[in-house]
């Protein structure tokens, strides 16, 4: 039996139907080259059962965020990719296979494009008419581009994030300081140990007991409560001796955050990381239980969307009123404020994004989420890979607490991943660093080398990663396709468009890319054009946009503006 006889019998290729999918592992390849290799692991990865939230229905994170249409779609996508060509493209229409065209080696292996509608119908009703129909697929970010790696994914960002906070409201870390939140899925599960990491004790609120159990078993979450009252003590307690501690609690957030106003118990800080831009699928509506949820959605869901609207509605108004009695309040980019105002919250606004309170300087050093897996399936790698980017760059010391913090605390879900957020210039130098890797055999085999598409210059998102921009371009879009684009010329291994992201249908446009270290001269040409590139787009996004920091970085380091240097 071959490799590829082999591959088709355990991912039990052309049954149709759900079963348990883990990635391929080791030095052997089943398809003609690496790079079809690496598209056909990483889409086995994001479903791999310790990965993906809902795998059965091909359901990965994020409310509805799939890897393919339906299994019958995955089938034939895993059979296309073991006979693709090395000068082939396969086409991905909202994750259903369409089409192989001829193009070049240096052409990408597969472009994808999920759930993009004409923006007069983009919206979450025409959406799920043509889901209904079979005709679409919501790919989230990284669901319907394969690059999903857990909810390490976001973890540094989020770490990031909750870091920046610390020091911009309390010139230190979160030490003493309490964080209440919600939500513990794929990419809430984050929050827990993002905040132990910057030293702060955090109180995260789920209705699913199943998520609480899952970040329990990962490490993510340190314990859980059994009514908010022993929450609350014993946020206190770690609070006071200054010891991070993350404390899980199975409730509604809706009825939760209300008698934390009634105890007079106000935290320090107030954010949610629901899925509330899906209101149908993301989030579950006050009067509820988790049991009743999951009925109602399917017997009756346009009363579902209704009271989970209301809920959203009431969400922000007790993180309003927790904001006026002196905690500090944002949102973490998941679109509840905006779905609150569709039912009345009309200063929904009055707490910001947390990309324009603590992200975006970031990004305008091109700084961004650069993620890599291990198709070998071994951990070792990626020790290898964290102790040589320790040695690249000596001099970046948070990248360095950083990477010995994950290295001790992060538990790999599907196939050895890391990330790490690098800066413009940085990137291209550790694609090299990873390709040199390959070639002298420091790890067993190629590395995937990719991101979110929450990135510097990869989003339109009025309400998250574009919100509230210098110039008034929040809903510009033409930067997103302009990356899409970028990326393609500059020859990463897959590229995708999305519509929605982690806000919803309607609200975003983003750009993703994957490209493979396999070792050889064209795949490091590939990876310093496309890593140099790719966060070019978003120090030009931003200098255009009028932020000295990105006009003084693009100087320093020869990125050309032909308008604002004609005008300068």
């Amino acid at each position: 039996m071959t490799n590829k006889e082999k591959l088709l019998k355990d991912l039990k290729i052309g049954c149709g139907v759900a079963r348990p999918v883990r990635s391929p592992r080791g030095t052997q390849l089943h398809c003609k080259g690496w790079y079809q290799e690496a598209a056909l692991r990483m889409l086995c990865n994001n479903l791999d059962p310790d990965n993906a939230e809902n795998p059965d229905e091909l359901i990965v994170y994020g409310g509805l965020g799939k890897a393919a249409r339906n299994w019958h779609c995955f089938d034939v996508i895993v059979k296309t990719l073991l006979d693709l060509e090395n000068d082939e493209t396969l086409l991905i229409q909202s994750g259903k296979p369409v089409g192989v065209l001829k193009t070049h080696t240096n052409a990408p292996r597969v472009l994808m494009a999920n759930a993009n509608i004409v923006p007069q119908w983009a919206n979450w009703d025409t959406f799920h008419e043509l889901d209904k129909k079979g005709l679409i697929m919501y790919g989230q970010m990284t669901a319907g581009s394969w690059i999903y790696i857990g909810t390490q994914g976001i973890l540094q960002g989020t770490y990031e994030t909750f870091a920046s906070l610390g020091r911009k409201h309390y010139h230190s870390d979160l030490t003493g300081k309490i964080i209440v939140t919600a939500g513990l899925g794929g990419m809430g599960g984050a929050q827990p140990l993002s905040v132990t990491m910057a030293n702060g004790v955090a109180i995260c609120i789920e209705i699913d007991p199943t998520r609480i159990k899952k970040r329990l078993d990962k490490r993510y979450l340190d314990i859980e409560a059994t009514s908010l009252d022993q929450a609350i003590a014993s946020a206190q307690a770690a609070a006071k001796n200054g010891t991070p501690l993350s404390i899980g609690l199975c409730a509604n957030v809706c009825d939760v955050l209300p008698a934390m106003i009634q105890q007079k118990f106000i935290p320090d800080v107030i954010t949610d990381q629901t899925s509330a831009h899906d209101e149908l699928n993301g989030y579950f509506p006050q009067g509820l239980s988790l049991e009743a949820a999951l009925t109602l959605r399917k017997t009756d869901p346009e009363t579902y969307k209704d009271m989970a609207l209301n809920s959203m509605a009431l969400h922000v108004r007790a993180i309003l009123e927790l904001q006026k009695k002196g905690a500090i309040a944002f949102d973490y980019g998941n679109n509840l404020r905006a779905q609150a105002m569709k039912r009345g919250v009309d200063n929904a606004m009055d707490y910001p994004g947390f990309v324009p309170a603590y992200i975006r300087e970031l990004f305008c050093r091109g700084e961004g989420p650069f993620r890599w897996a291990a198709l070998s399936g071994d951990p070792e790698d990626i020790r290898v890979t964290d102790r040589e980017l320790i040695r690249l760059f000596p001099e970046k010391t948070k990248m360095i607490n950083w990477l010995k913090m994950a290295g001790e605390k992060v538990e790999h879900m599907g196939l050895p991943t890391r990330i790490c957020w690098l800066g413009y210039g940085e990137r291209e130098r550790a694609g090299k660093l990873f390709n040199d890797l390959v070639r002298d055999k420091k790890v067993k085999a190629p590395i995937v080398i990719g991101r979110d598409h929450l990135d510097c210059g990869s989003v339109a998102s009025p309400y998250r990663e574009t919100e509230a921009m210098k110039d008034g371009s929040d809903a510009v879009a033409d930067w997103a396709l302009l990356n899409c684009m970028t990326n393609v010329a500059s020859g990463a291994t897959w590229v995708s468009f999305h519509d929605g992201g982690g806000v919803g249908i309607g609200y975003a446009l983003h750009a993703g890319q994957v490209t493979v270290a396999d070792g050889t001269p064209e795949a490091e040409n590939r990876l310093i054009t496309v890593l140099r590139n790719d966060p070019g787009t978003g120090i030009i996004r931003h200098a255009d946009a009028g932020y000295k920091t990105a006009i003084d970085v693009a100087h320093a380091k020869g990125v050309k503006l032909p308008m604002i240097n004609m005008e300068t």
